[in-house]
């Protein structure tokens, strides 16, 4: 089937540390980002929205579903690496679990979903996303972590961080082909 899918990563997030992970939204650098690319991205050839049930990916879906007057679609598979287990950690505690998620992808890392099964989560529901949309490009909006997994699947890496999106809020994205027959383009700030 021709065209693209556009992964697309949530920007920047309004963390709170009483409030669960998944309902964070987006801070208002964050909202006024996915609005911009909304306006300015070239988006005249999407048919379908998907989002992450999360908050922050659902805010991050907004701006494009009402410029293209479109239903966002969410889809629980597209979350980030499940990590209810530790809930919120400070960054000085945060990343050097993130360091070990990816350096031992078989392994649970206090209790966080691995990042082998967070993979193969990921890369399914893209692909499910896929086979269900209309013709025309897929808009996917989901997270960093499972983007840089993600990213790894599709170029044949081993899973590292390698991979990670360049800007350090996130709202990034990079496209492909809905066929999968070609590497997907570099990362590219919103």
């Amino acid at each position: 089937m021709s065209g693209n899918v556009i992964i697309l990563t949530h920007a920047d997030v309004a963390i709170d540390p009483v409030v669960p992970v998944p309902e964070w939204g987006l801070n208002e650098t964050g909202r006024a980002r996915h609005a911009a690319f909304a306006v300015t991205a070239d988006l005249s050839a999407v048919t379908a929205i998907y989002a992450s049930t999360e908050q922050k990916a659902r805010d991050g879906a907004a701006p494009i579903a009402t410029r293209l007057d479109l239903p966002v679609h969410t889809r629980e598979a597209l979350g980030e690496n499940d990590r209810s287990a530790t809930g919120f950690l400070p960054p000085e505690e945060f990343w050097p679990v993130v360091d070990a998620f990816f350096a031992r992808p078989e392994t649970s890392t206090r209790g966080w979903e691995t990042a082998k099964a967070a993979q193969d989560r990921i890369l399914g529901a893209v692909k499910d996303a896929v086979a269900e949309a209309p013709a025309g490009d897929i808009v996917i909006v989901s997270h960093g972590g499972v983007g840089n997994l993600l990213r790894c699947a599709l170029l044949g890496k081993p899973i590292s961080r390698d991979e990670d999106q360049p800007h350090p809020k996130g709202g990034c994205w990079f496209s492909l082909p809905r066929n999968f027959d070609a590497a997907p383009t570099d990362w590219n700030a919103i």
